[in-house]
């Protein structure tokens, strides 16, 4: 029931991602940056030593969540780029607007925060720990997919409306995706291999996707402070995971 709950507050940040996307998208480069750092210090700091932590209990070799992270940042490194939920150089094509493909990408990202709830409920399976981590990282990440969402939808020439229903759709996603983990329940060999395939994703949108967005969106002689936003979101990670 606490994944269900913590999914719901995924609702509220991808609401409030894409509600910032139509009023501050000329700042948003600091929160990227300082989401970044978050991102970085969830799997630093919790995901990976509970996912070595229940290997350990459990005798399973740790090896094989490894072998998921390096397949999760590659695999969702090729969905970025064939299935066109990559944003970073929108300007170089912003004259050729493409509803459907505006349409198309939001719905990969729909998609993809499916996922992000399914991982919030089957990390909970793992410890209420890992859980909340999951869902920190989660929450912060989708505040960027709502801000996505609605910039995919208006750079290809979508209506406001067209954005505002697909940015609903994204938000209701990650609480259909833990509310169907409360259904199932996953023996601890794959909940190892789960967290490591998550971590390779939360490492891949951190730094090949999130933190250069953030810079490439920065004024010049601001990539010091964008820096010192990632390592403070990285630092405060590190003592919320200590006094978890």
């Amino acid at each position: 029931m606490t994944a269900l709950l913590l999914a719901l507050t995924t609702f509220a940040s991808t609401l409030a991602g894409g509600a910032f996307a139509l009023r501050y998208r000329s700042r948003i480069h600091f929160i990227l940056a300082f989401t970044a750092g978050v991102l970085l210090g969830v799997v630093a700091f919790d995901v990976l030593p509970e996912t070595f932590a229940l290997a350990y209990t459990g005798g399973i070799d740790a090896t094989w969540a490894m072998v998921a992270l390096v397949t999760g940042f590659l695999l969702f490194h090729a969905l970025e780029k064939f299935v066109l939920i990559h944003h970073g150089h929108e300007e170089d094509y912003a004259s050729h607007r493409h509803p459907h493909v505006g349409m198309l990408s939001a719905l990969a990202l729909a998609g993809h925060s499916f996922m992000d709830g399914v991982g919030i409920g089957l990390a909970f399976q793992v410890s209420d720990t890992a859980g909340i981590a999951v869902a920190i990282a989660v929450i912060a990440h989708d505040f960027c997919d709502g801000l996505n969402t609605v910039s995919l939808m208006l750079v290809h020439g979508n209506t406001g409306l067209r954005s505002k229903l697909m940015l609903l759709l994204d938000a209701i996603a990650p609480v259909v995706g833990a509310a169907a983990t409360l259904l199932v329940a996953v023996p601890p060999g794959a909940l190892v291999v789960y967290l490591g395939f998550f971590a390779g994703f939360l490492l891949y949108i951190g730094a090949s996707d999130i933190l250069p967005e953030a810079h490439s969106q920065a004024a010049s002689g601001t990539a010091l402070g964008l820096i010192g936003l990632t390592c403070g979101g990285a630092v405060l990670m590190y003592f919320a995971s200590r006094l978890a």
